[in-house]
């Protein structure tokens, strides 16, 4: 689509400007590390991941919305047998990418192998906007060759899987980001979204708390599959975020990138 890396660029950009303004100002917790020996290590794995999905573009030309424009000239994947109304196929459409990242989360939890990788987004002791990101290349690698695959079976619309990667994008930031909700606010509005408070526990250095929360997007998921957690056991003040690295080694680059490959 054209211009599409420039919109997609251009709302990711502005949202992180907004979020990271607003809990500035409005912070849900206390750091536990300084900013800028975090952001620098989460900003670096942004620029690899982006980097690492340009090679990947060049292995595999069509990426998500690629192939989704690919997959409609060739008559591929449900919907392009189907002749649903255009709005109906766009939700739908969403609906379902949505469910397969909360599935694909849950998947990088259970099996052991992915869990190694997907452990350096959990390592991160400060949740804020930039744990957003904040995951290793090979899982983000592994995440768009999967999301590709979906693509050619489901036949979604370009604009939908532009839609949905705006909607997972800005979500994600928005929900990582240390950003104090009225509960007035909170509760109405996790009905339908993941808020900050909801993935923070999701963030909670146990595990039965940590194997909660899956969604990025809707909190719809969480709650058909009986894994939503309403409040973390030690409270959001008393709660840890991480893992078992509670130093500073999750915040130095080269030790983030080697940790899947630590015993």
């Amino acid at each position: 689509m054209p211009n599409e890396l420039m919109l997609r660029g251009g709302v990711f950009l502005l949202l992180f400007a907004v979020f990271a303004g607003l809990e500035t100002f409005a912070p849900r917790r206390k750091r536990n590390l300084p900013r800028g020996l975090r952001w620098m290590t989460n900003l670096a794995l942004t620029a690899l991941n982006t980097v690492a999905l340009r090679g990947l573009a060049i292995v595999l030309p069509l990426l998500a919305i690629g192939a989704a424009i690919d997959a409609e000239r060739m008559g591929w994947g449900l919907f392009n047998q189907t002749a649903w109304p255009p709005w109906i196929e766009l939700v739908v459409s969403v609906l379902i990418l949505d469910l397969a990242i909360w599935a694909q989360h849950l998947i990088t939890h259970k099996v052991p192998l992915f869990w190694r990788f997907h452990r350096v987004h959990h390592a991160d002791r400060d949740m804020d906007v930039t744990t957003g990101f904040r995951f290793h290349p090979v899982e983000i690698l592994a995440s768009m060759i999967l999301k590709i695959g979906l693509v050619y079976l489901l036949g979604p619309s370009a604009l939908a899987v532009l839609i949905f990667e705006l909607i997972l994008s800005g979500t994600s930031l928005f929900n990582h980001a240390n950003l104090a909700l009225p509960g007035w606010l909170d509760r109405p509005l996790r009905l339908i979204l993941v808020t900050p408070d909801m993935h923070r526990i999701h963030h909670s250095v146990h595990r039965y708390e940590h194997d909660s929360n899956y969604g990025f997007a809707l909190s719809l998921w969480d709650r058909i599959f009986r894994t939503y957690r309403g409040k973390p056991a030690e409270g959001h003040d008393g709660m840890t975020v991480g893992l078992e690295w509670q130093d500073e080694r999750p915040t130095k680059l080269a030790w983030v990138l080697w940790l899947p490959f630590q015993r």
